[in-house]
């Protein structure tokens, strides 16, 4: 995700118009009026003439100075609702505020209204859950017993890019995926798939060019002496690079398999995304292009293997494992059969709430600029898919990914907030077909299976949020080449011999106190029923 995100986002609408949307979605603002201040100038307004403007969308003689900034996309903002099933709402919401980002979020709203205590914006969160079966700022609003509070617009601006549903959604399920995901069973194998492989690994960069589309397409190579099973593509996400990945093509390679690790044209310009217009972050037609680009890539690595050379008879395009990371993870999902809907796609970046979209949001409605409708990319040459933190919330719409047909593992991050848990991984893991696998990092971020010798640069510095990468998460990347190898292996004769590997008792055994991780080939009832009703509404 592209560094400048954060400034275009919060200059949406400008200062004072932030500071509305921020400041009605204050627990503070309970009362019967609220004062915005803003270096000397104070102005009162009654919480009734607001929640008046947000239900008719008529501007009251009071809220006259503030006519301007009182757009359809505020008043959005104002009536959007985080939707709470009545028999997880209490639970979903104390999950979220004994959270560390729940905490921060507690912490920055008291700066924004000095007026109140934590307690009290704790419990105005959890009354306005109970009562409403939801949060939207009016119901919070009515949860506060206080007459008058005060909002520094300054401040409130400060905490504008912390207003994310979905971000908060899927700090609420951190601790239950963690809690209700965990095997009490020990894992004991003679052996470890995230150990180096016992082959001399050698690579080679292919300098391809699509010269039917203008396309540079440069692939890095890894393989070994002896090769077997499926060629294993990856690819990266979002202007980042074919290093983004290099440590898991070593190691795959290590282990006999042939690795081919692509790269896309950039879209940036300067560093910048192609447009600063956040529904257009690239080309639409990338969405098409980029799923192409492998499809050209797999024609050419067949020509390869039959031709006399170094990799003559090691690229088995018959049979392809995708492993994509964010965008790449989409490309993975497409190529695997899941279909494109488009239609619902535009519906959601039409009328969704501008300031609770996610960055992925934000990339997936570049798409709504193709002309088609619903449609395919499915490529019968790729037999599995692993989607690495994918951003699929909305492309796929409610159903699409029903239509994979390949086996899938989704790796997801409970602290990733360019391409957020809850909306971009838990729910459409709902709708994938089995055999399906979901590798859960509690406290994981969005580039946090990032190469830490390989990727670097504006791209992995200049994110939304501190990013979890190096060290920190060493055990994250190990368990991703023992699963990676298992998923793999299991196209093959020793698939038997490489299933315990599946299993959340492997993933526990590489488990940190800092760092819980778990595997699992389905949710537990009580989350997939939260997650079936928000996918509802």
């Amino acid at each position: 995700m592209p560094q400048c995100l954060n400034p275009v986002f919060r200059g949406l609408f400008g200062s004072l118009s932030i500071a509305l949307t921020i400041g009605a979605a204050l627990p503070g603002l309970a009362a019967e009026r609220l004062n915005l201040r803003l270096g000397p100038f104070e102005q009162s307004v009654a919480v009734g003439d607001l929640e008046r403007f947000a239900k008719t969308g008529e501007v009251p003689s009071a809220l006259q100075l503030y006519a301007p900034v009182l757009t359809p996309q505020v008043r959005k903002s104002l009536t959007s609702r985080l939707q709470l099933d009545p028999n997880f709402g209490g639970q979903i919401v104390d999950e979220l505020l004994k959270s560390p980002s729940g905490k921060q979020l507690l912490s920055s709203l008291q700066q924004a209204v000095p007026g109140l205590t934590i307690e009290q914006l704790q419990a105005s969160f959890w009354l306005a859950a109970r009562q409403a079966n939801g949060l939207d700022a009016i119901a919070v609003l009515k949860a506060i017993p206080q007459e008058t509070v005060t909002v520094d617009v300054t401040k409130a601006i400060d905490i504008a890019s912390q207003l994310n549903f979905s971000y908060w959604k899927s700090q609420a399920v951190s601790s239950l995926l963690e809690r209700s995901l965990k095997t009490d069973s020990d894992f004991r194998s003679s052996f470890d798939p995230s150990n180096p492989g016992s082959e001399s690994v050698q690579q080679q960069t292919l300098p391809l060019y699509d010269h039917a589309r203008s396309r540079n397409l440069p692939v890095d190579v890894y393989w070994s002496g002896k090769t077997r099973g499926p060629l294993v593509v990856l690819v990266p996400g979002f202007e980042a690079n074919r290093g983004f990945l290099a440590y898991l093509a070593r190691h795959l390679a290590s282990h006999g398999l042939t690795v081919a690790a692509i790269e896309h044209p950039s879209t940036a310009q300067n560093g910048l995304p192609v447009s600063l217009n956040l529904d257009q972050l690239i080309p639409a037609k990338e969405f098409i292009d980029r799923p192409k680009d492998i499809q050209f890539i797999l024609d050419e690595l067949t020509r390869l293997n039959q031709e006399s050379g170094f990799l003559q008879g090691k690229l088995n395009t018959r049979q392809v494992t995708v492993i994509g990371h964010s965008l790449g993870g989409y490309e993975a999902l497409a190529l695997a059969g899941a279909e494109l809907n488009l239609d619902e796609l535009r519906q959601f970046c039409r009328g969704g709430n501008l300031l609770q979209r996610v960055p992925a949001d934000w990339l997936q409605c570049a798409a709504t600029g193709l002309s088609e409708n619903r449609f395919s990319l499915r490529d019968r040459r790729v037999v599995q898919a692993i989607a690495l933190n994918p951003a699929i919330g909305q492309i796929f719409g409610k159903s699409g990914l029903s239509q994979v047909a390949t086996p899938t593992l989704i790796l997801t991050g409970t602290d990733d907030t360019l391409a957020p848990a809850f909306s971009q991984q838990l729910q459409p893991f709902t709708q994938l077909p089995n055999p399906k696998y979901l590798l859960t990092a509690i406290g994981g971020t969005h580039l946090s299976v990032s190469d830490p010798a390989s990727f670097g640069g504006a791209i992995a510095q200049g994110t939304l949020v501190k990013e979890r990468r190096g060290q920190d998460v060493a055990p994250l990347r190990r368990l991703l080449q023992g699963v990676s190898l298992a998923f793999i292996e299991q196209t093959t004769s020793d698939a038997k011999t490489y299933a315990p590997f599946l299993t959340s008792a492997y993933a526990q055994s590489l488990s940190t106190s800092d760092l819980p991780l778990r595997l699992n080939n389905q949710l537990p009832s009580n989350l997939t029923r939260l997650l079936t009703f928000a996918a509802l509404l």
